[in-house]
């Protein structure tokens, strides 16, 4: 939570969002053919600037220009060779401006808008290990703009509807939950649930591996970091924790990107340059992990160190930390606490009135309260959801630091009185935060170091790691096993914290 403006939305209202455009038939940049496109070139333009923005506001730009400016480097040369810039692409599409951005996020994770707009988040860049890796996944996405692949699934989906009931529950594409995407607009909304199909993803792995190739990069280096996906997802025990997880298998792309290198070294380009070295001191001293001065969880409390407050997370509750609130949700997912700043109203009592003015809410009770001495007010309502199911909900504003802080807690209203009392040990919980290891605590950045002798992996971890990160966590941004020996002079990525 690192952002001090966000509006209160009736959370557990249902919300729908219905696929905008009118199907049209265009010429495709890439194959040339005519095709059914949910919306014209000129329409995909707009949309990709305007989500853009809203992206840019919801995540946040990684603060390193360097970096930014050396991702953006490599896009522009990948450009170059692509659909966009040849001999026989469409006017409409030629020399199409892209825009190339680094997500201060740690998820694993790259995905492209329509219109030119291509992402990459601080923590895909921290599981890379050479430049042509990288060229790989950002050809990719270049690939599914170039295909129009967007534009094509929302032609095939303009009957559809995406409904979104809550922000604690759902939205694991793209490694975005809904309490965020419900702060989006719903043309973006639309954009990042928007799944591809597997053909869809195949054909960007061809288009990056050409894209690669191309400029001489070794396109073979992509399968690697596939590697690293699969790894990824047998370490959690869950799917591929991204956008990738609609994806074919990671394992089946690690066997297939090679294949298709192989394909155009034998139309004859080759393909040579790897620039592990540069690309392993661009993102020397990278953040990994959450940012633990933007808010972290442990032992059953939430802290936020910039902010200088904390609060109980109680037993079976999960806390998601996003950069506009904190989720809390419970183990069944039928209870949730949002918390977040409302930075619209200037006392407590105004926050919650506004909440309760809302259509649809009925308020129950409200009073003023006090907890830790911070001055607050509180409410009880019911909301009923269009499914007819009836909510009962508490929202409690707090005046702290400058800041009107608000938790607003739901769950369905024949279960609230058992959830009531727990719903009230965390707002009552809300306190300052004194503890100077917490309050000066620092993030954890992965620090290139040369070693000076050969040995396992596991040999060249410090005894202790930071920040609960596991060992085979830190194997798997290496792109090497725990055991696999490491001779000496070789470059490896270690997390600092200090």
């Amino acid at each position: 939570m690192n952002r001090l403006a966000l509006r209160i939305l009736p959370l557990i209202l249902l919300t729908t969002f219905l696929l905008l455009g009118c199907v049209s038939i265009q010429v495709s940049p890439v194959s040339g053919n005519k095709r059914a496109y949910g919306y014209s070139w000129q329409k995909e333009l707009q949309i990709g600037k305007e989500a853009d923005s809203e992206i840019i506001t919801q995540y946040g730009l990684y603060d390193n220009k360097e970096l930014s400016e050396y991702v953006t480097q490599l896009g522009e040369q990948l450009l170059e060779v692509s659909h966009f810039n040849r001999d026989d692409t469409p006017e409409e599409y030629r020399n199409t401006r892209f825009t190339f951005r680094v997500l201060n996020s740690p998820v694993v994770n790259a995905f492209a808008l329509p219109g030119g707009y291509v992402y990459v988040t601080r923590g895909l860049l921290a599981h890379l290990q050479n430049e042509a890796q990288l060229m790989v996944v950002l050809g990719h996405e270049i690939g599914h703009v170039a295909a129009r692949h967007a534009s094509q699934r929302a032609a095939e989906q303009q009957v559809g509807q995406l409904a979104i009931i809550s922000g604690a529950v759902i939205g694991q594409s793209l490694g975005l939950d809904g309490g965020n995407i419900l702060q989006l607009s719903s043309q973006t909304a639309q954009l990042l649930f928007l799944q591809y199909g597997r053909d869809d993803e195949r054909e960007s792995d061809q288009l990056g591996v050409e894209y690669s190739a191309m400029k001489g990069y070794k396109a073979a280096e992509g399968g690697e970091f596939f590697n690293s996906l699969k790894r990824i997802s047998e370490n959690s025990g869950h799917n591929i924790p991204t956008h990738l997880s609609s994806h074919p298998d990671p394992g089946e792309r690690k066997e297939n990107i090679p294949q298709l290198a192989r394909e155009w070294e034998q139309k004859g380009y080759v393909q040579t340059i790897v620039d592990s070295e540069e690309f392993l001191n661009k993102i020397d001293e990278i953040m990994f992990g959450e940012n633990p001065r933007e808010g972290f969880e442990r032992d059953g409390m939430f802290y936020h160190p910039d902010l200088k407050f904390q609060f109980p997370v109680p037993d079976g509750f999960q806390a998601i930390n996003q950069p506009t609130a904190v989720i809390l949700v419970n183990e069944a997912q039928n209870a949730v606490v949002q918390f977040s700043i409302d930075s619209k109203h200037k006392t407590p009592q105004a926050s919650v009135e506004a909440f309760l003015s809302q259509e649809g809410v009925t308020t129950i009770a409200k009073n003023s309260t006090n907890p830790n001495g911070i001055s607050g007010y509180k409410a009880e309502a019911s909301v009923t959801q269009q499914n007819g199911n009836l909510l009962t909900l508490e929202i409690t504003a707090l005046s702290y630091g400058g800041n009107i802080y608000t938790f607003l807690s739901y769950t369905a209203s024949s279960q609230f009185s058992s959830y009531k009392p727990v719903f009230n040990s965390i707002s009552n919980g809300f306190m300052r935060l004194t503890d100077q290891s917490i309050l000066n605590i620092k993030p954890v950045r992965l620090k290139l170091v040369q070693t000076n002798r050969s040995g396992s992996f596991s040999s060249f971890l410090p005894s202790e790691l930071p920040m609960d990160i596991e060992a085979e966590s830190i194997a798997i941004i290496n792109q090497v096993t725990l055991n696999q020996n490491i001779p000496a002079g070789s470059w490896i990525k270690i997390p600092v914290q200090k």
